[in-house]
């Protein structure tokens, strides 16, 4: 297993001058660090165990085509999760794209695994961590929950995703600069792609700030074109 390539960096909330300030601080490059590094350590429920139905707003039948190929290959499992979860397929894509861009086997320096990046703690013992459907499972609950401590709000629950949901009832603020960029790097893909647009600035953005390499590796993991 190779060392992979983890530029997740968050994507920004428009809250407050000293935010703005913050991000104009910030923007200007990308940090290697795990999705789950500061988040809170809970015990994994069996892959079987759901969550609660809630209502949900009417969700995306298709990906925005402004994903990369490496992640757009996971299309039909992303439906399949995000009906499970009760999640918007293209938040879901979203975070994958940050995350891996669709390299199943996507290793951070410090241990964040698979497609959805998530530490190995969150793991039952015996657990594939790299297996699609058992990270998914993880990943996808943790950030179904951020979204309900959030009420809703997708950019409180990227910054529960990158920085623990301690960060969700924290004023902007006081995230740190990972996740101010995480948020700034999703919100903008994840509106881009409710928009159904082809093409996304941000996510351009993304890309140029190191996601581009990530996106090859994971292209080059799968045997398909970048």
């Amino acid at each position: 297993m190779h060392t992979r390539f983890d530029p997740r960096h968050g994507r920004s909330i428009v809250l407050s001058a000293p935010l703005i300030a913050a991000l104009t601080l910030t923007l200007g490059g990308w940090l290697v660090a795990s999705a789950f590094a500061s988040a809170e350590v809970f015990s994994p429920q069996p892959l079987a165990a759901s969550l609660p139905a809630r209502e949900a707003a009417p969700q995306a039948t298709s990906l925005a085509l402004l994903f990369d190929p490496a992640v757009r290959y996971w299309q039909e499992r992303i439906m399949a999760w995000s009906a499970q979860f009760g999640l918007d397929p293209n938040l879901v894509a979203t975070v994958m794209q940050i995350e891996s861009c669709g390299d199943p086997d996507a290793l951070s320096r410090s241990g964040a695994m698979g497609l959805f990046q998530v530490m190995p703690f969150h793991f039952s013992t015996g657990e594939d961590g790299f297996d699609p459907e058992v990270n998914a499972a993880r990943g996808l609950r943790y950030l179904r929950l951020g979204l309900e401590r959030g009420g809703g709000q997708p950019e409180l629950a990227l910054a529960g995703y990158n920085g623990g949901h301690s960060r969700i009832g924290q004023a902007a603020e006081l995230w740190p600069a990972e996740t101010r960029r995480y948020v700034y790097w999703g919100t903008g893909i994840y509106e881009d792609a409710q928009a159904g647009r082809e093409d996304s600035a941000r996510l351009e953005e993304w890309r140029r700030a190191g996601g581009r390499r990530l996106c090859a590796q994971a292209a080059a993991a799968l045997g398909i074109a970048p």
